[in-house]
């Protein structure tokens, strides 16, 4: 507990020390710190509807971050989430728009196929990395760029809505996840990030299988002394972390756009693993620093109509948080391996 709050403290004054630098770089350009600041508060909290937009912006950030979360206990670095986002949006969409079907069920098998586009188009990375134990961090990050421009052609060459911009025809009602409020596009994604959040952090830390993932990711070569298949668990946590991926792009299709289009949630997959990075891989933490990346997001909205910055300082300030972030960590580890270094020393 005490490594813990330790931990937690060491992050939040990491992420003060961004936001002091933050204020710098806004001093920069002329605009007063504390005006931007209380700009996005008032953008991302200010009323009902700019609440409801911020857990708008949240939801694909906790659900990716769940899926980072998921990679990061088992040692592994799942770095793909944007393009599983973008393969389970896309087939999402195309499953909402293809078929009639009764309601419930038309939106359960567009969710499915969304899982399970996420999960085929990790299972290449994740087979050699199990198989040859090549670095899914490059396989990963590289599917990214193949698969937002393959969903791209497919929606420019073979889905196109007539007469319409690039993207594809609207889905179907009976595939539409239901909204959460009238005034806002807020929807039943944000339950089931929460739920997943709970249901994972319950998994590891309740369960047999949850405890081997976790002593693999933390001790590979001890684990596998223990009896535990590292070829199967390594392929099975990147298809588990895969498969929340593509969920996350199901639900931003079928919640969000009703439609599959170019760029259609930039950004929400690298987030995502920022804000696991940020809890440590703790699914209860990564529920808190998803919501302040959708508080960021969507309090930036209001940046350039009431001040003179430029929303993309939000983009400077996530870029500082994650240095202070990084630096407060690697101090921490290098503080750790000296005490124990010591410590046998002295033994």
């Amino acid at each position: 507990m005490s490594d813990r709050f330790d931990s937690l403290f060491g992050q939040g004054l990491a992420i003060l020390f961004a936001l002091g630098l933050g204020a710098l770089v806004i001093l920069t350009v002329d605009e007063s710190p504390a005006r931007v600041f209380v700009t996005l508060l008032n953008g991302a909290f200010g009323s009902p509807e700019r609440i409801a937009g911020t857990l708008l912006q949240t939801t694909p950030i906790l659900i990716c971050g769940i899926a980072a979360c998921i990679s990061f206990r088992g040692g592994l670095f799942n770095i793909g989430i944007e393009g599983q986002l973008f393969m389970g949006g896309f087939w999402a969409t195309w499953v909402g728009f293809s078929f009639n079907l009764p309601p419930a069920l038309h939106l359960l098998l567009a969710m499915a196929v969304a899982v399970i586009a996420g999960m085929a188009w990790i299972a290449i990375p994740a087979f050699f990395r199990a198989r040859y134990k090549t670095n899914e961090v490059v396989s990963t990050i590289l599917a990214n760029y193949v698969a937002i421009l393959f969903t791209s052609y497919l929606t420019i060459n073979w889905f196109k809505r007539p007469g319409g911009q690039s993207e594809t025809p609207p889905i179907l009602e009976s595939a539409y996840l239901p909204e959460l409020f009238s005034f806002s596009r807020l929807n039943w994604g944000l339950i089931i990030g929460l739920v997943l959040a709970v249901g994972v952090y319950l998994f590891f830390n309740r369960t047999a299988r949850g405890y081997a993932v976790s002593e693999m990711g933390a001790n590979p070569k001890f684990a596998e002394y223990g009896g535990i298949d590292i070829k199967k668990q390594t392929f099975l946590v990147l298809i588990a972390s895969g498969a929340v991926g593509g969920l996350a792009g199901g639900v931003e299709a079928l919640g969000v756009h009703h439609r599959f289009m170019e760029g259609f949630a930039p950004g929400f997959g690298f987030d995502g693993v920022i804000a696991a990075l940020l809890a440590n891989g703790n699914p209860i933490g990564t529920i808190f620093t998803a919501l302040f990346f959708g508080a960021l997001r969507s309090g930036s909205l209001l940046l350039e109509v009431d001040t003179t910055a430029s929303r993309e300082i939000i983009t400077v300030i996530q870029a500082l948080i994650i240095l202070a972030v990084s630096a407060q960590i690697t101090i921490r580890r290098k503080a750790s391996d000296s005490t124990a270094g010591e410590r046998r020393w002295k033994f």
